[in-house]
């Protein structure tokens, strides 16, 4: 049986490869995609946590975050498209030219 801190383990490198990309790199779609992996490494945490304490609420709270991460793919991604259109080679540093 794989214990706890396996769990754990991965979660942070997970976690830290999501917050390194989201660091260094400046395309928009690489960036989301990193955000996704640093909720899926909380949700890891969630899940660990209620296994451990023989809790409900951890699944529960890794509910509202899945919940919390369609809505940010929906709108999020719908905007990233519609800027990767307009603008092929748009990065991040680029987009603050959008304000009105």
């Amino acid at each position: 049986m794989v214990s706890s801190n396996s769990y754990l383990v991965l979660s942070a490198a997970v976690f830290t490869i999501g917050a390194v990309g989201l660091m260094v790199r400046r395309n928009p779609l690489i960036m989301f995609m990193c955000v996704e992996l640093m909720l899926n490494a909380v949700n890891l945490t969630f899940i660990t946590f209620a296994r451990g304490f023989d809790d409900i609420s951890g699944q529960v709270a890794v509910l509202f975050v899945l919940v919390v991460a369609a809505a940010e793919v929906v709108v999020g991604l719908a905007i990233v498209v519609a800027i990767k259109r307009r603008w092929p080679l748009a990065t991040a540093d680029d987009l603050s030219e959008l304000r009105g």
